[in-house]
Formats: structure tokens, C-alpha cells, sequence
């Protein structure tokens, strides 16, 4: 069978409203090898990895292992481990770092809160502050999740690691496999697929300077699906690049239909209709996927501005 990544390509298949959901990112470094489900299948302590998946259900905050680029063979476990969160809902966007020797530490945080936008426990639980480099890309690598994410990905993260690209990590897992090599850039959230490494240092300068990268961008992933494709729909409709101005404010209808608002900082506002379709021909969602399927894409049938008047009546 064809890898994922190739079938999607070949069909177009369009890569809006397609990024993993998630208010806060919570990010461990752990050197070595990852299995399917690296915090449970890889050197960090299974169960720690357990602990940290059930204290994170239902709170926003996505809990995933980093390494840096280059060879995986156990280097063994360094003394200080890195540690980042970032919360990247407009309005409230930041990311933090800290070092850990014990990474059971984590255990102490409010991941409620993390989820919510308050750091305060990052910094009582890891003495965390405010991460003073650049903005974060965090490359998908995890071929024992999907091949594909390590023959695209890994060679992505070791060609911008190789140019002095500062700020770039592998990850164990962003979704969305047929899309590799995938990306997420931190704080702002905005996840690419597709990925080459112009594009992920367009992304990187953007951020730096508080702007966003349409091109070849899955959405943020502070919000759900329709969301983000209403969110780049509005993006590309005005020009707007800047990065935290616009905020998905209400979503009405449900699957196959929304009724989207996005607001912007300056208080206009726009209403997005988004129609779920399903993408035909039937295809394999991952590399390891026993029958084909038809993944869901989220198609922007409308944009209008909602002026003054129609916000009244």
C-alpha cells in the first residue's frame, strides 16, 4: 500500500481545520526511542505516563514527550530535563520553560488550570518562567506511530537542526500522519502540514514577530476543527497576519454544518459557514490503518462581514 502521506498529496487533499485540538501544550524532553504511545512506550517511567494521560482528560492541555534532532539510540537519561508549556488561546498567549531532574515533578501541576490559561502551578510546581528564546517548531518523528512521520519528519527536523534553525524539537505525535511531515509552532499554536523547511522558517520569523503563516497551515489549535478553518478563512479573505487579533467567539450547528463567528481585536466580526464533507475517494488515513477511509474536511462555503446593523437586529 502507498504511504499516507503520498495518497494525500496525489489527492489534494486540503489541509485546513485538520490540527490537533489543544488549549495548553505541556511538553517533556525524553531522550531514546518512542513506541505507538510514547508515554507509555518509551524510557519514561509507564507509570508516570499513565498518571499524566488521566490528569490531563478534560482539562485542554495535550501532554506530549520532545527530543532533540539527530540519532535516537538511548543516549541514556540526561541529569535536567526540558520542560514547556504554552497556552496559545488569543488574548492569553504564553509559553513557559523550566528543568526538571525528576520529571515526577510534573504530578504537582494543575493541569485544570494550565488548561485554562493560568501558569501560576508551572512556576510553584517546576519553578518555570517565562521562556525567554524564540518561538518553539516541534516536528512529528514518531514512526512507530506512522512511518511516514519518520521518513518525512525526521529529515525535516535534522535539515533545519543542520542550518542553525534555533528552536526546533521532534514530537512524539501531532495527528493528522497523512499530512507529514506535520509541525506545530509555539506559543501561537498554529499547527502546517506538508511541511518544508522554508516554510517552517517563514513560520518561525513569523511568530517571532507576532505573526502568522497561512501557507500550508492546518489551524490553531486552540480551537475545534470548524474553527480553525474559519479562523484561516477570515485570515486569507482580509489579509490579516497578525498573530492573537482573531478569536473564534461562537459556534452554531453541529456536524455537517456550522455557523462560525470570528472576531477580531478591533471588533469586527464575521460570520464562517463550514460544511463537514467527507474526502473521497476513500484513502488510508495512516500508514498502519487496517481498510481505507473518507477523513472528514472541513469546507468554507461562506465568509461574510457582519456590519453594525445586523449585529443589532
Amino acid at each position: 500500500m502507498s504511504r499516507c502521506a503520498t495518497v494525500s498529496r496525489s489527492l489534494d487533499e486540503p489541509v485546513s481545520g485538520t490540527a490537533a485540538t489543544a488549549t495548553t501544550w505541556l511538553l517533556l524532553e525524553q531522550p531514546g526511542p518512542w513506541g505507538v504511545h510514547a508515554l507509555t512506550s518509551s524510557h519514561l517511567d509507564p507509570t508516570l505516563g499513565r498518571a499524566l494521560e488521566r490528569a490531563a482528560e478534560g482539562t485542554g492541555v495535550r501532554v506530549a514527550l520532545i527530543r532533540r534532532p539527530g540519532r535516537h539510540a538511548d543516549p541514556g537519561t540526561p541529569p535536567l530535563r526540558q520542560v514547556y508549556a504554552a497556552h496559545t488561546v488569543p488574548g492569553n498567549v504564553w509559553l513557559h520553560a523550566a528543568t526538571v531532574r525528576n520529571p515526577n515533578r510534573l504530578l504537582d501541576l494543575d493541569l485544570a488550570a494550565l488548561g485554562a490559561g493560568d501558569h501560576r502551578s508551572f512556576g510553584a510546581a517546576l519553578d518555570g518562567r517565562p521562556h525567554t528564546g524564540g518561538p518553539l517548531a516541534l516536528v512529528c518523528t514518531n514512526g512507530k506511530r506512522d512511518r511516514c512521520c519518520a521518513l518525512l519528519g525526521r529529515p525535516l527536523a535534522g535539515e533545519l537542526d543542520a542550518s542553525g534553525v534555533r528552536g526546533v524539537w521532534e514530537v512524539t505525535h501531532l495527528g493528522g500522519h497523512r499530512f507529514s511531515p506535520t509541525v506545530l509552532v509555539l506559543p501561537y499554536g498554529y499547527a502546517y502540514g506538508r511541511a518544508e523547511a522554508h516554510t517552517v522558517e517563514k513560520a518561525l520569523h513569523g511568530a517571532q514577530e507576532g505573526r502568522v503563516v497561512v501557507e500550508g497551515c492546518r489551524g490553531c489549535s486552540a480551537w475545534e476543527r470548524p474553527g480553525q478553518a474559519a479562523e484561516l478563512a477570515v485570515r486569507s479573505a482580509v489579509g490579516e497576519d497578525r498573530a492573537g487579533v482573531l478569536s473564534v467567539v461562537r459556534t452554531d450547528g453541529a456536524a455537517p454544518h456550522w455557523e462560525i463567528n470570528v472576531a477580531h481585536a478591533d471588533g469586527r466580526l464575521w460570520r464562517v459557514t463550514v460544511a463537514q464533507a467527507a474526502g473521497l475517494p476513500p484513502r488510508p488515513e495512516s500508514c498502519g490503518a487496517a481498510v481505507l477511509g473518507t477523513p472528514a474536511r472541513m469546507d468554507v462555503t461562506a465568509v461574510r462581514e457582519l456590519r453594525p446593523t445586523a449585529l443589532a437586529s
